[in-house]
């Protein structure tokens, strides 16, 4: 698992960790910490991401840390934290950008609702950064407002890509890790089901995200979270105006079909939804059996006629075959 010694000092503001000083803790979650620091070399401010020392002893975990941070160094967009590349390390860490800002959780519980030009101008970000990653093989598969970061300006960043997957590398088996694997308001049905996801997982979860920003609540909520993934696989969202009625009807339809059941009915990418988004005016309001009868004339082409015409035939067959049997009769 490395050459990282056993037994590790808890970081305090002040100390050198190999060429980085510690100037505070800023967040701590369940498998690590964030401080931020700075590079003593170049002055410049980072984030250092440390595990927490039940974490480093584990190898899945360690598998993990190096999958995220081998992605992440790959990875160069202004909607992306940037990971540092760092080689000489005395113990597991990870150096990223510093990025001055909040979650957009915090936004979202200081709101309550945002308006939806402001939610819009928010996920048109999402997808731009999302149709990056998707073009470079990466799926983040973990999108939720915890990680995504927003700066005073509303210009967000996408981080943790600590459960993403990146096309050509081997799938990871996470066992006791496996509940991190997704948080169930934001995951996708797909997923539930034990699929390893696509672009269009991550679809699903901005379309989450959206509904939370403008309704004030996920599509599916509670504090039992097997119920939620079961509705999630059984259960179309209820439509946001029922909750918001100041919901544009068009961003009603753009959120509804992102967070179609099946991925095929889904937004095929992030630039398609982009679009919709940016051309509300021309987005097509219908039912649920509208949008998936749209969707599935789209994906059959011309292919999808021949079936629909021979049946139309077959009553007119039968007819005429009544009409023959009756006149020799």
């Amino acid at each position: 698992m490395g050459a990282y010694p056993t037994q590790l000092v808890p970081l305090r503001a002040g100390m050198v960790l190999d060429h980085y000083r510690i100037d505070s803790m800023v967040a701590t979650s369940g498998m690590a910490t964030i401080y931020r620091a700075t590079d003593m070399t170049t002055d410049r401010t980072v984030a250092i991401k440390l595990p927490h020392f039940e974490m480093e002893s584990d190898p899945v975990f360690f598998d993990r840390f190096q999958r995220e941070e081998a992605i992440g160094t790959t990875l160069s967009h202004p909607g992306i934290i940037k990971v540092y590349a760092e080689e000489n390390r005395s113990r597991l860490y990870m150096v990223l950008e510093w990025v001055e800002g909040r979650l957009l959780r915090q936004v979202i519980n200081e709101s309550g609702k945002l308006s939806p030009d402001r939610a819009v101008r928010m996920i048109l970000q999402i997808c731009d950064a999302l149709d990056y990653i998707h073009g470079q093989g990466v799926v983040h598969r973990d999108l939720k407002p915890e990680n995504i970061m927003v700066d005073g300006d509303d210009r967000i960043k996408l981080i943790d890509f600590g459960i993403a997957s990146k096309a050509g590398a081997r799938r990871l088996t996470f066992g006791k890790l496996s509940k991190t694997q997704g948080t169930p308001e934001y995951i996708s049905p797909e997923q539930i089901k034990g699929k390893r996801g696509d672009a269009r997982s991550d679809i699903y979860s901005v379309g989450v995200i959206l509904y939370e920003m403008l309704a004030g609540e996920t599509p599916f909520c509670g504090s039992d979270p097997f119920l939620i993934l079961n509705a999630k696989t059984h259960s179309d969202p209820p439509p946001p105006r029922k909750i918001a009625a100041e919901i544009p009807p068009a961003l009603e339809e753009i959120m509804l079909r992102a967070l179609e059941r099946d991925p095929l009915n889904r937004y095929r990418d992030a630039r398609e939804l982009a679009w919709d988004l940016q051309h509300q005016e021309q987005v097509v309001v219908g039912s649920s059996a509208d949008r998936r009868a749209l969707n599935n004339q789209h994906a059959q082409g011309k292919r999808g006629v021949f079936p629909y015409v021979l049946m139309g035939l077959i009553p007119l067959a039968i007819l005429a075959l009544l009409l023959y049997v009756a006149g020799h009769g």
